[in-house]
């Protein structure tokens, strides 16, 4: 099922071969362009309108009443809200780790730099609701902002056409956390109502300071028109998984991550790099037979078979890490003999899941680790989601009298060589010159 490249004996550079899903964010943008402008000049009227118009709901209340969350906490199945309270005690124990201390550097008596970890004051936090519904994206979202010590957190996920509210177990997630502020708001329109704002109902949407969380691409789309105006986490694309493994390899465990990848999206992308052929036609079987007994055997089958899924052939490991390292795939499996050595020369990637026993769906669920990370090989310059997503680094400089008159003579001849003498002067007329 998987196209098949053979990279062995090759020389060229493995981002010219590799596959990839293609997505025109460029394209997607100026058709969300028309929704995102008429929600900053309309408001509240805006989303209601685009709400009907692409998820074809009618909303009677933008905001989520806090009865509706209640309720939904108050029904949740018992073994769905132990296994979000577990996910939420794993992930905020990790992203507690995370947070970062306030460091003071002196150089030289009565100089000093400070730099100070500040949370973001308001943020968006955007949970999918389409072909599938992820509680589990409001535990990656919100954790990490909490743990941080973000003031003013807002939810929100696309209406379902039945209640016209999110997912019960989204607002149940939301419930579970803490969080109050939620919206039945799903696609550019969102994204735009954070950005923005609405004040022309009760209650109304204070703009946020940041957005993140993953979505389609239209959500991308307008996550971009909006960077500028609010920071965003990341242009998310679709899903992805690569797979390093040797002949050591269980081709059962290696098909059923594939699979369970390619069950989120038509577009995501299933990768097997491998050193062994004959895992790779061991693989192919099971991934037949596999897909053939899964639920969502249509999209799978499309994802698998798409441009954007493969199984790469490489000569030996050490070809195999380039090429995960070209891809920098968003999760990466490392199922081969000792794992936790080649796990640790791999540089480009979201998260690393070593060994058999780490499948990369436990980081979707209850590993501590937050699943929202950079797709579309944007794990070679980017990070996935954590505590410091929701940080600045803020310097205070302090220098007295002596400190800055040790320097001073230094920032003067600085500023000569750059022509700007207004700066040395602002040095120098603090000492009478």
């Amino acid at each position: 099922m998987l196209n098949r490249i053979d990279l062995r004996g090759s020389a060229e550079d493995p981002r010219r071969l590799l596959p990839r899903a293609a997505i025109d964010v460029t394209v997607a943008t100026e058709q969300v362009r028309p929704t995102v402008e008429a929600v900053r000049e309309h408001g509240a009227a805006a989303i209601r309108e685009a709400t009907h118009r692409f998820d074809g709901t009618r909303l009677q209340q933008l905001r989520v009443p806090a009865e509706a969350i209640e309720k939904a906490e108050a029904e949740l199945d018992a073994g769905v809200r132990a296994a979000l309270l577990e996910s939420i005690a794993r992930a905020r124990k990790v992203h507690d780790d995370q947070r970062r201390a306030e460091v003071t550097t002196v150089l030289g008596e009565g100089g000093t730099v400070t730099q100070r970890w500040l949370p973001v004051g308001r943020v968006g936090l955007y949970v999918p609701g389409g072909l599938a519904v992820y509680p589990s994206s409001v535990v990656m979202n919100v954790v990490p902002a909490q743990a941080a010590g973000v003031a003013s957190i807002a939810v929100t996920s696309p209406p379902q056409k039945d209640t016209g509210l999110p997912n019960r177990n989204i607002l149940a997630a939301c419930a579970l956390l803490g969080v109050d502020e939620v919206y039945a708001v799903g696609g550019a329109q969102a994204i735009a109502m954070f950005g923005y704002g609405f004040d022309d109902e009760e209650p109304g949407c204070a703009p946020v300071d940041m957005i993140t969380g993953p979505g389609n691409i239209w959500v991308t789309a307008a996550k971009r028109m909006l960077r500028g105006t609010v920071g965003i986490d990341a242009e998310a694309g679709p899903t992805e998984i690569a797979i390093l493994a040797d002949d050591s390899a269980d081709p059962r465990h290696v098909a059923a991550d594939l699979i369970s990848q390619a069950e989120h999206d038509p577009l995501a992308a299933s990768v097997l790099v491998t050193t062994s052929a004959e895992l790779a036609d061991a693989v192919d079987a099971e991934v037949a037979r596999q897909v053939a007994a899964t639920k969502h055997v249509e999209r799978v089958t499309e994802a698998l078979s798409g441009p954007q899924s493969a199984t790469v052939l490489v000569d030996d490991l050490d070809q195999g890490l380039r090429v995960v390292d070209a891809y920098g795939a968003e999760h990466l499996e490392i199922q081969t003999r000792d794992p936790r050595t080649v796990a640790e020369r791999v540089r480009n990637a979201g998260a690393i899941f070593v060994g058999a026993w780490s499948p990369v769906s436990l980081g979707d669920y209850c590993a501590g680790s937050n699943h929202v990370l950079p797709t579309g090989g944007c794990a070679r310059h980017s990070s996935g989601l954590s505590t410091q997503t929701f940080l600045r680094g803020v310097q205070l400089i302090e220098y007295s009298h002596d400190a800055l008159q040790q320097v001073a003579g230094h920032v003067v001849a600085l500023s000569d060589a750059e022509d700007l003498p207004a700066h040395g002067a602002a040095v120098k007329v603090r000492f009478g010159a």
